[in-house]
């Protein structure tokens, strides 16, 4: 067996030092590590009996649940690619997935069986389906808890494997054309476990509320990071503010990921303060920049340890976390929140550099602006069957984020903006993150996002988006006021739309690229 990076080592691990130990809450069902490491076992069992071989595409369509965590072991073992499916797609999506990766195998969730019954004639390499839990389907498969239980009791004897095989395939959400397959391999998961147990501090003590789908970036990570620290695993179907308050008093929940839109709505719940949120110890924040105003909100009503990871499906993801340098500890209570923040400072075992446009790095001031590129371990191994896309991504070597940032004198990585995102106004670069974290710091809003606008004079202009707190008003006038007064007047929105609600990705980040759609129609927009 080549190299010794799996990610089998972290259930081999929790199996061996803590099989009595509670290790999945899901519903109304719990289980131990032993239970769990079983139940793995018997799924690799059952899934090589229905024919699925080595380097076989198995897609798996599920919320968070104990099935979709025994999945990320018991697809991997065999050799077989596991592919998890963003549930709120439409059922195209899946068929493009499913026919882009000829998957052969899919398990889905009966609840959800009316996304694929509509594409499942349509879908030609798709030769077996495993039905999961309960609800009526005219689909036609194998049920997951009767295939478990005529499984052999023995430990599944895993075949020889590779650790730079490709174990698993996630299709990127993409903003134009069809979304493409990141090829993850054992060594990419194991690599990104380990920066996760490093980046969070985790322990046998700690338990994790899956706030996030564990079939999205922010969430793969922890099937592994968790396990092998013989942690906790709570399981959480959809956000839901009061059945996230709900669990994280019942459980003692210790940890919690959440993109920032999830923790607006938290911090923002009517009844917060009736529920005990004093186990959680620490909050990260990812998938998108967190402003400012709501890191400050959530602390003070939290008091949780806010943090921030930051990264990319292309990367495993996680790249930097803003955990705080010890030398840094004088340092005001404010003044640590600002530094928490931002993008952070890079993992161990991944180099991760912004550089100018000529290759060299910037400045460690604070304010000259690069791309953020990356190498390591925890690199994607590339596109499925997209050579050129993945030579263009992969290029020189490093991983190219199309992420802009600025490094200041403590080797703080700060995302400004996105290259497509940055606004150029009269040859002026504005970032939208910097208006957007001016909007949010007016007590009124609740959500913003930032875009840029056509406009005949100037080219584009700052185009905002809000979304006011119930109970709340604020005119566009007063708004703009109040952009005015914290930025340059350039980069200060010219219009604000106030809307009821934003448009959001099935894990609660904003659409910017569905909002700016509505402004740019007729136009064209070069990317930036």
């Amino acid at each position: 067996m080549a190299g010794n990076a799996f990610p089998t080592h972290f259930i081999d691990r929790a199996y061996s030092l803590y099989p009595d130990k509670e290790g999945i809450v899901c519903g109304d069902e719990r289980f131990t590590y032993r239970e769990y490491a079983e139940r793995v076992s018997r799924l690799s069992h059952a899934l090589e009996s229905l024919g699925v071989k080595k380097g076989e595409r198995v897609a798996y369509l599920g919320a968070n649940c104990h099935r979709l965590l025994e999945a990320y072991y018991g697809v991997v073992q065999t050799g077989a690619v596991l592919m998890p499916l963003n549930i709120r797609l439409a059922p195209k999506d899946f068929l493009f997935m499913i026919d882009d990766a000829e998957a052969a195998t899919l398990l889905v969730e009966r609840s959800l069986a009316n996304l694929i019954e509509p594409i499942r004639e349509q879908a030609k390499t798709l030769k077996r389906l495993v039905l999961l839990g309960e609800g009526n389907t005219t689909l036609d498969g194998a049920d997951y808890e009767e295939i478990l239980e005529a499984a052999p009791e023995h430990l599944y004897p895993r075949p020889e494997l590779d650790e730079d095989d490709t174990a698993e395939i996630f299709y990127t959400s993409g903003t134009t054309g069809n979304p493409k397959g990141v090829m993850l391999t054992h060594r990419n998961l194991y690599a990104n476990a380990m920066n996760y147990i490093w980046g969070s501090q985790l322990t046998d003590a700690d338990i994790q509320l899956h706030t996030v789908p564990l079939f999205h970036v922010n969430g793969w990570g922890t099937p592994h990071a968790v396990t092998g620290t013989g942690g906790k695993h709570v399981m959480l179907r959809s956000f839901v503010p009061q059945q996230v308050l709900e669990l994280v008093q019942r459980e003692k929940v210790t940890l919690c990921a959440m993109v920032p839109t999830m923790i607006s709505a938290l911090i923002n719940f009517p009844d917060l303060e009736k529920y005990d949120f004093s186990s959680v110890r620490r909050l990260v924040s990812g998938g998108a920049p967190s402003p400012w105003a709501l890191a400050r909100e959530a602390a003070e009503k939290l008091k949780v340890e806010f943090v921030v990871g930051y990264g990319m499906t292309e990367s495993t993801p996680i790249l930097t976390m803003s955990n705080l340098r010890a030398d840094l500890s004088h340092l005001s209570a404010e003044e640590q929140a600002k530094i928490r923040v931002k993008t952070g400072l890079p993992v161990i075992g991944c180099t991760v550099k912004v550089v100018k446009e000529d290759g060299d790095e910037v400045r460690h001031d604070g304010e000259e602006v690069g791309e953020i590129v990356a190498k390591g371990d925890n690199i994607m191994k590339g596109y499925w069957r997209r050579p050129e896309e993945t030579a263009q991504t992969l290029r020189g070597g490093w991983l190219h984020t199309g992420d802009l940032a600025t490094v200041d004198r403590h080797g703080y990585i700060n995302i400004v903006d996105r290259g497509k995102d940055i606004i150029i106004s009269g040859g002026e670069n504005i970032s939208s993150v910097e208006v957007e974290d001016a909007l949010y710091d007016h007590p009124a809003v609740l959500e913003a996002a930032v875009v840029a606008k056509p406009d005949q004079r100037w080219g584009e202009i700052v185009q905002a988006i809000v979304v006011l707190r119930p109970g709340m008003s604020a005119t566009e006038e007063q708004l703009i006021e109040h952009t005015r007064g914290r930025l340059a007047h350039f980069k200060a929105p010219k219009g604000i739309d106030i809307v009821d609600v934003l448009p959001k990705t099935g894990t609660g980040k904003i659409q910017k690229n569905a909002l700016r759609e509505k402004y740019w129609q007729g136009f064209e927009r070069r990317v930036h």
